[in-house]
């Protein structure tokens, strides 16, 4: 079947099978807020909450390398960052304002502020930041159905002051990054391995700038989208789907011996039991009148469950969910498949 995206203010087409040649203009392209206008679900949910940019600018210090007073890459740094690369790349697409979360407030006060009782500071004595950050940018005139839901075109990162050893001295600080599509009838998040940089290293915004322009060419979205398509052609039994949820919560339990020869499956009970609830409950993605499920509600489901999961492990365990569900899928046809254990 041959997969087509719909852009569809783009005069030339989006052709996914040669991201390279996205685009080589450098003009803006129109940066539009349609949260506004449908009132849409968050894509992370956790202990998370929301914030616009300009407040994260406006309302947040910035963190420096202790030992050296050198100042770090900040939140909106990296968010004005990717923006730019997004406008290059995408220069006559709409693109959305970003979609930011954060969580893990650091509170702080002035000097002047130290002898001061909490409860009686004033607002310019309070000082803050956060520490994990998440956005996506969203570009809703690049679509796909799958399933009979639509999928936009995203790009989005991930930064987490925990993840730095910011009583040192300054050194290269890490970033997640990725490319891939949005569910839009869940807001769920969906993103291959080729889609995303699990570490991104850098010492200055410019270099950020051009690792994370390297991610988005080298990804396939034609392969991305063929695979997904994939899942709407296999489905699950009520058995099946009941021996993987019951193999799942046994996984993190077997012996290290036997652990290693099994693919890894980084969702924890939690998620698994919300992935059993919502098999039930779930409004698109229930099991259908004899319990079977498709494997793409069986993923989404997934995904779903995902949102559930800290900044800092949320895009690993997403692309943790999509690899975990290519793999059931295959092992449905082919025993000897290392997932076929969660089907046994």
């Amino acid at each position: 079947m041959e997969m087509v995206l719909t852009p569809i203010n783009n005069k030339e087409n989006f052709t996914p099978e040669v991201t390279h040649n996205l685009s080589e203009k450098m003009e803006q392209a129109p940066l539009i807020n349609q949260k506004a206008e449908r009132k849409i679900s968050p894509f992370i949910e956790a202990n998370t909450d929301e914030i616009n940019f300009s407040n994260l600018k406006q309302d947040c210090i910035i963190p420096v390398f202790t030992k050296d007073n050198e100042i770090t890459i900040s939140h909106q740094g990296f968010i004005d960052s990717a923006l730019k690369v997004t406008h290059r790349l995408f220069s006559n697409e709409h693109i959305e304002l970003p979609e930011i979360r954060v969580s893990h407030q650091i509170k702080g006060r002035t000097p002047d502020a130290l002898h001061i009782p909490a409860k009686e500071l004033q607002e310019h004595q309070r000082t803050m930041y956060y520490e994990r950050m998440a956005f996506i940018i969203r570009i809703p005139s690049i679509t796909k159905t799958i399933g009979g839901n639509e999928l936009s075109l995203i790009i989005g990162g991930v930064r987490a002051y925990n993840l730095e050893n910011l009583y040192n001295k300054k050194t290269y600080e890490k970033f997640k990054f990725f490319i891939g599509f949005q569910n839009m009838v869940c807001c769920n998040l969906c993103v291959s391995t080729d889609g995303f940089q699990n570490e991104i290293r850098t010492m200055g915004l410019l270099d950020l700038e051009v690792k994370m322009e390297e991610v988005i060419r080298a990804y396939n979205a034609e392969r991305h989208l063929q695979e997904m398509e994939e899942l709407t052609n296999k489905s699950l039994t009520e058995t099946q789907f009941a021996q993987i949820i019951g193999k799942s919560r046994l996984y993190n339990f077997l012996p290290k011996k036997e652990k290693v020869e099994i693919p890894e499956l980084m969702l924890n009970d939690g998620h698994i039991s919300t992935v059993a609830r919502e098999y039930y409950e779930d409004e698109s993605f229930s099991r259908g009148e004899n319990g079977s499920i498709s494997m793409w509600k069986f993923y989404n489901l997934l995904t779903g469950s995902n949102k559930s999961s800290y900044v800092d492990t949320f895009l690993d365990r997403g692309v943790n969910a999509f690899s975990f569900a290519k793999g059931v899928s295959n092992a449905l046809s082919d025993s000897n498949s290392n997932y076929a254990w969660f089907l046994s």
